[in-house]
Order: C-alpha cells, then structure tokens, then sequence
C-alpha cells in the first residue's frame, strides 16, 4: 500500500531550523519549497514564542511559508504537538493555490502584537534581535 502523504504550510516555528521543526521530521516529512500566502492573511506574536496566522479577506498581507509534504498518519501528531490555540485549515497561496495550513484561533491573538508588516516569523524576529542587539 501506498504512503498517502499531504501538502502542509507552515508559517512559524515548525519551520527549518526552528525548535518545532522536528515534529515534522519525526513523522516523516519532506521539505519541499518556500512560498508566501495570498495577501489577506494577519500574523501575530504570541508573547514571542511563536506566531499565530488567521485569513482576514479585504486587508492584511502574504505571509512567508515553508510548505511540506506530510504523510496522513503524521498529521495529527503534528497538530497534537502544536502550542494551545493553532489549529489547521485551509490556506490560500499567493498563486491562488489552497493548501492546508497551521492557523491560529481568533482568541489567541487578543491583546498580541501584530506583525504582519514583517510578513513572516523569520522577518520579525530577525528585525527583533537586531533591535536587541543595538
């Protein structure tokens, strides 16, 4: 039998190189590029530890994504190991393409900082460590 696997955008810490990443690579899960999401999406810090992404049509920006070919059985190990509050839905990419994707819950972002104006983790917190080391 064949391994069945998925297309999964990530736009935080199971990113490459980042802390959650080997949660992907646990399940079996192959890199396959970088992208960057239709311009309707707001990415938010949650308290620094990670970013939470919700699709707001009419406003925001595109998001910078890794996207992974994920194998089925991995999928919800993957969703089970991620922080409280992101969950996974449907992601539009800025080729019109629909993909699933880790989103976050609408509460998580309350009284967060919104830096979708970086568009993406990295950005933000690469902008961050240089204000921290000025």
């Amino acid at each position: 039998m064949e391994n069945k696997t998925i297309l999964l955008a990530v736009n935080g810490t199971l990113m490459r190189g980042l802390e959650l990443n080997k949660n992907l690579l646990e399940v079996g899960a192959t890199f396959i590029r970088e992208d960057m999401t239709a311009d309707c999406y707001r990415l938010w810090s949650i308290d620094d530890k990670h970013p939470a992404m919700i699709r707001t049509p009419g406003e925001g920006g595109s998001v910078a994504v890794e996207i992974w070919s994920v194998p089925y059985e991995g999928i919800a190990k993957v969703l089970l190991d991620e922080p409280a509050g992101l969950t996974i839905g449907k992601v539009l990419l800025m080729d019109g393409t629909m993909v699933l994707g880790v989103l976050g819950e609408p509460f998580l972002c309350q009284d967060q900082l919104d830096i979708t104006e970086y568009a993406g983790w990295h950005s933000y917190m690469a902008e961050k460590t240089k204000q921290n080391n000025s």
